[in-house]
């Protein structure tokens, strides 16, 4: 059986379905050049913006991280099922959802400190240092399982973002 072609989404493709349009991040993912980042961008943004309207607890938060990861998850696995791609850069939502976890624990660091972990996480997720390319192996494929490896990537990347900032304050 042949492999769909790859699919270059636009548009048309975000506004398919709804597991596109949260898969690609409300349309982040359809950037040219360097989806991922415009991802976690657009992820920061989000996040203070949902932060400052509605000042959610701490409760709130892993809530909405939570139910974020599910509805992720389950965005892109139809999402690959669509374009037979296994971990294609269009879909950010992972980025975002990973990012917010980030945010949730580094906030009170302000916007200075969010802005080092936005370059810690980027650096985790895009070059993929030792746990992180693990995680991005270990999950390949069709199905649930490639679409958990979406994810499952950069929840690595956002934990060793964590851990660097974590060791910088107990060291500084």
């Amino acid at each position: 059986m042949m492999a769909p072609p790859l699919i270059q989404p636009d548009a048309r493709f975000l506004f398919a379905r709804l597991s596109h349009l949260i898969a690609l991040g409300f349309g982040a993912g359809l950037s040219r050049r360097a989806p991922g980042t415009v991802g976690t961008l657009w992820g920061w943004a989000l996040f203070l913006v949902i932060d400052a309207l509605f000042q959610p607890t701490d409760w709130a938060w892993a809530a909405l991280i939570g139910a974020g990861l599910l509805a992720g998850w389950w965005a892109s696995v139809a999402t690959v099922r669509r374009c037979g791609v296994a971990d294609p850069g269009y879909i950010v939502i992972d980025e975002i959802v990973a990012f917010w976890l980030v945010l949730w624990l580094a906030m009170p660091m302000g916007l200075l400190g969010q802005a080092v972990a936005f370059g810690l996480f980027r650096f985790f997720d895009a070059a993929k240092p030792g746990p992180v390319a693990w995680a991005d192996q270990a999950f390949k494929g069709p199905g649930w399982k490639g679409a958990w490896g979406v994810m499952f990537d950069d929840l690595v990347a956002a934990f060793c973002t964590l851990l660097v900032i974590a060791l910088w304050r107990f060291l500084w």
